[in-house]
């Protein structure tokens, strides 16, 4: 549990800083810069082995960079044409579809209901008059972020420690090179932008990533997925913290709502 609060926390206020970065370098440019610097931190903590593994192990991990980038790229164009508690209100529809397709227990779906039920109710007022590219990148995002979810799981499984992510981190990061360099240009190089982009990706991808997939290896993935009914609250507190974005009484509400299914989800799983 710890763990994967961990990662929401530090992913969402690394999201919340990256919407200040935009005006710098673009939304490509930001995932091209965290993905890039998350890739080089990881390899050099992990130093992974090359050797020994199947065509099956390269599949999954070239599969995994696969979903990371597009996540990633996803959900920053979204971000950068709405606000950032309905991009992840949007987003996390995929998760909890997830969640509800792979459980075998009747009281998830009470849960997953309730957890649905709050992200509504949070992202209510960020709906109107929302960007239909936006909404669209969102809806996306969750979309490969629900493969993310599977994909981390059987990374996990089939390389030591975080070697898989190392790996997986650095297709990711090669797959956005060419489209940062396009977007952003000479911006990529700028001091500023790049101490930013470093701080970017430690709290978006490094931290979050790794807590994640240590995480999986105890938590089942329907109770992974419908934990994640936290990212939504995150965001909305970090949008509040960092951006100046407020918080009404419908939003609270909101929150209460998916951490009582967050600790249930939890509880089910804990018994199963």
């Amino acid at each position: 549990m710890a763990l994967v609060i961990g990662g929401i926390v530090s992913l969402q206020f690394g999201a919340s800083v990256a919407v200040l970065l935009f005006p710098r370098a673009g939304a490509l440019g930001v995932v091209t810069l965290r993905l890039v610097v998350a890739s080089l931190v990881l390899l050099l903590i992990c130093r992974p082995k090359l050797r020994g593994y199947t065509r099956g192990d390269w599949a999954t991990v070239l599969a995994f960079g696969v979903a990371l980038a597009g996540m990633n790229s996803l959900f920053y164009e979204a971000i950068d044409r709405i606000p950032l508690g309905a991009a992840v209100t949007l987003e996390f529809l995929g998760p909890l579809i997830l969640s509800v397709a792979t459980s075998r227990r009747m009281l998830s779906l009470l849960w997953a209901a309730l957890a649905l039920g709050g992200v509504v109710l949070l992202g209510r007022e960020g709906f109107d008059g929302l960007n239909l590219l936006g909404a669209g990148f969102a809806l996306a995002a969750g979309g490969l972020w629900a493969a993310y979810i599977l994909l981390s799981a059987r990374t996990g499984q089939r390389f030591p420690q975080a070697d898989g992510l190392a790996l997986a981190m650095t297709v990711a990061a090669v797959l956005s090179l060419p489209l940062g360099i396009v977007s952003a240009g000479t911006a990529l190089l700028d001091p500023v932008t790049l101490g930013l982009g470093a701080a970017v990706a430690m709290m978006s991808s490094v931290l979050p990533y790794t807590l994640e997939l240590l995480a999986l290896r105890k938590l089942p993935a329907s109770g992974f997925a419908v934990m994640m009914s936290l990212e939504p609250a995150a965001a909305a507190t970090a949008g509040f913290l960092v951006l100046h974005q407020t918080l009404g009484w419908a939003e609270v509400l909101a929150i209460g709502l998916v951490v009582v299914a967050s600790v249930g989800a939890v509880r089910g799983a804990r018994s199963a």
